[in-house]
């Protein structure tokens, strides 16, 4: 595998996906829409009082977990159009037709779907811990809450796991199903194990610690190495050519 060919397939399927003029406001808006709402629920929460240290960090670390949910659900969309829309619009066959290795055009794929939703999931989640600070500091908390060891965790381990795991299962979908409604409904259910942990942490049922989300990483971390060695076993590039129509 050379290492700029995947960054070429990339940037190629970066010229696709700016054509589609829904995927990138999807990917756009969604994360500035949570970074508002979640900047109102802070204000709203301070209009009554300043919280607790232990109110602010079961709400904070929540509502910083809920960006890892979002990086599991922004990357479907495009995870799942990589293979099966090309192959409707007729732009996927030279690619394959080409020298190109299985895994040069998995991971060049991957690296496309995982950059833009990861990099607007960041800058999201930026503007709404900058906000939450301004206004919990002018409020009277006399410190800057973010950022911190549990946002660092959630946001530059986890989060990059939840979305690559989205962009692996939205891939193998994608390279399974003849269309593209198929592959959206499969990998767009990617988000419900990281909805439950969040259900399970406000719930009292597990503590949504430093502890926690690193053990979770471990566990995401491991199903995405064997999502990536499923994949690369289950792409077929010959019965994608000669079979689906």
């Amino acid at each position: 595998m050379t290492a700029w060919m995947p960054w070429k397939i990339a940037r190629k399927e970066w010229r696709v996906i700016r054509r589609k003029k829904s995927i990138i406001f999807y990917t756009v808006a969604l994360p500035l829409l949570m970074a508002v709402l979640f900047s109102l629920v802070i204000r709203n929460q301070v209009a009554s009082g300043i919280p607790s240290a232990q109110q602010l960090q079961l709400g904070a670390e929540s509502i910083i977990y809920l960006y890892v949910v979002l990086a599991a659900v922004l990357p479907s969309t495009i995870a799942a159009y990589s293979i099966v829309g090309e192959k409707i619009e007729k732009t996927l066959e030279p690619l394959l037709a080409t020298p190109t290795t299985d895994g040069e055009i998995l991971l060049g794929k991957s690296i496309a779907a995982f950059l833009p939703p990861m990099l607007s999931t960041w800058a999201g989640v930026s503007i709404f811990m900058a906000v939450a600070d301004y206004i919990l500091y002018n409020a009277g908390l006399g410190y800057y809450y973010f950022p911190n060891w549990n946002a660092g965790v959630i946001l530059l381990i986890l989060a990059p796991l939840a979305a690559i795991f989205s962009v692996e299962v939205g891939v193998i979908a994608s390279s399974r199903v003849s269309d593209v409604r198929g592959a959206n409904q499969i990998s767009g259910l990617m988000f419900i194990p990281f909805m439950a942990v969040f259900v399970a942490g406000v719930e009292g049922i597990i503590t949504l610690s430093i502890d926690t989300f690193l053990v979770f990483s471990i566990g995401v971390l491991i199903v995405d190495l064997a999502l990536y060695f499923v994949s690369t076993r289950t792409f077929r590039r010959e019965e994608i050519l000669t079979k689906w129509k």
